[in-house]
């Protein structure tokens, strides 16, 4: 019975003649009468749907992976099926993924993280033997001497030390705890895993987070999920994206009406504004963090991206250690750096690290109960955190190419950073401030009041339908400014500058062609 209404159902079932020559099947007949007596089921309601699923996550949005990321793809379809389009490729400048965009891994990176995934060639004269001792060393830290085992929940022990190492001799012999350093899947995952802490309260005491404008869309999109309120501090766009403390005063009194600002996020070098915050700065900043009993995040995974010769880094750490034990001993502070940025680029093993100093006691109790429930990060991001935090060093094998391949990655990228702020502000009605470090360039961009209008008329932010239009007329993929957050009447767009030289040219000589012709067709 049951097959016969399942080849019903299918419509294949053995066909013979009835007693009037007319061909029927006789397992039809006995499943339609199968039916008649139980009749199929209707189909019962979703119990997932966009009304009953988490509210929290409907509200995150994630600019970077946008909807302009998703036109960017169906363009890239459509290029493939032979539709003709006036580029031959989509180049993606939305996301800061040096690899994909060409750059080179380090060799000497890439040669650990391949004898730590097959020990057999710890046998081979291929590799250098500073190559061969740095993986011995985090195998052996390993569970069955693999990178296949779990870790603890805090990270590798050894990898910790090595943190712990790197950042004693970053911040001058400022001491490092590496019981304070926890390994992330990525800076991320350090951020969010974090704020999860410090979430709490409801109405006018729920937490609020305190984030710069523009900001990396992370941290909104965190703070949605996790109901928590947005405070936003709008960064100096016309002191090269300055952050003024004075901002940060005003956000903090007009916020305490609404919520308990309770946590201060710092992102240097910014993401997506390129600027290098200032030791003066920074120390206003940890006083102000200080005097309003706030936590303070301080995402610093382009510290390795510092290109003007007026700028350096400052470790918010270093910092407010030198500014005595009253803050040092008192202003709680989380950390971050990650495999993704700087030199490195190895965005794809998903390898960070945070470290996290005046927690109270017990609150670190729970910050581990709650790294315990995804287990441990992915150990091989793990192992390629390490070798950022323990390079070769002066006398060792591999130190001169090392250091070749560094500096090679990072003067590129000083020189494209030039490149990109000099042939912007060519542009007519296009203004790009000093892109002093990271690896993205965020100009203001007039939109006549003709563009503002046919963006209403798609029921898109003016910006957002600027990048549209640059992406299909062009196959530039951007950012719109929107998706970071802009003052009100302002518009931006995110752009990486990590493509070739060449195909960097090729991208701000498009963005020119574009604007111009815009400007024109919207006067």
């Amino acid at each position: 019975m049951q097959r016969a209404a399942a080849l019903v159902r299918r419509g294949c079932y053995p066909r013979t003649l009835g007693p009037w020559g007319r061909g029927q099947s006789s397992a039809a007949a006995e499943a339609s009468a199968v039916l008649k007596v139980r009749p199929e089921r209707s189909r019962r309601d979703r119990i997932l749907t966009l009304e009953s699923m988490n509210p929290q996550v409907k509200a995150v949005e994630y600019a970077v992976r946008g909807p302009i990321m998703l036109k960017a793809g169906e363009i890239e379809l459509e290029l493939q099926r032979g539709i003709k389009k006036p580029f031959t490729e989509v180049i993606r400048a939305n996301i800061g993924d040096a690899q994909a965009m060409g750059q080179q891994p380090i060799t000497f990176l890439r040669q650990v993280m391949a004898l730590c995934t097959y020990p057999n060639l710890l046998d081979s004269p291929s590799f250098p033997e500073d190559a061969k001792k740095r993986a011995r060393r985090i195998l052996q830290a390993c569970g069955g001497n693999s990178l296949g085992s779990y870790s603890a929940s805090q990270g590798v022990n050894c990898i910790r030390e090595d943190a712990a190492a790197y950042i004693t001799r970053r911040d001058g012999g400022v001491p490092a705890d590496p019981d304070n350093i926890y390994l992330t899947t990525g800076a991320s995952d350090g951020i969010s895993t974090i704020l999860k802490i410090l979430v709490s309260g409801g109405g006018k005491s729920r937490t609020g987070v305190m984030i710069p404008i523009p900001q990396y869309p992370l941290y909104s999109a965190v703070i949605s999920e996790l109901d928590a309120i947005q405070v936003n501090y709008y960064l100096d766009e016309d002191n090269c994206w300055a952050l003024n403390v004075n901002e940060l005063r005003r956000a903090v009194r007009e916020a305490k009406e609404h919520c308990d600002p309770k946590v201060l996020c710092i992102i240097n070098p910014g993401n997506p504004t390129g600027q290098v915050q200032s030791r003066k700065c920074i120390e206003d900043v940890i006083h102000f963090a200080w005097e309003e009993k706030l936590f303070l995040l301080a995402d610093e995974v382009y510290q390795d991206n510092v290109y003007s010769p007026d700028c350096r880094f400052h470790s918010f750490k270093k910092v407010l250690y030198e500014m005595g034990p009253e803050y040092s001993g008192n202003v709680e502070l989380a950390s971050f750096h990650s495999t993704s940025k700087g030199y490195m680029g190895e965005c794809g093993y998903r390898g960070g690290y945070m470290e996290v100093i005046n927690l109270h006691p017990e609150i670190k109790g729970q910050l581990v109960k709650l790294l315990s429930v995804r287990l441990c990060p992915p150990v091989s991001g793990q192992a390629a955190m390490d070798i950022v935090v323990n390079p070769p060093v002066p006398g060792e094998e591999s130190f001169e190419q090392f250091s070749r391949e560094k500096e090679s990655v990072l003067g590129n990228l000083a020189k494209k950073a030039k490149l990109t702020e000099d042939l912007f502000n060519q542009v007519p009605g296009i203004h790009c401030n000093p892109l002093q470090g990271a690896m993205y360039a965020f100009p203001r961009i007039f939109i006549p009041a003709k563009a503002m209008e046919a963006a209403q008329a798609h029921k898109m932010a003016p910006d957002m339908f600027y990048c549209m239009k640059l992406l299909e007329e062009m196959g530039i993929c951007v950012v719109p400014g929107s998706g970071f957050g802009q003052r009100e009447g302002t518009y931006h767009f995110r752009m990486t500058i990590l493509p070739p030289v060449e195909k960097l040219k090729t991208v701000l000589q498009k963005v020119k062609d574009f604007h111009i012709k815009f400007l024109e067709k919207y006067a």
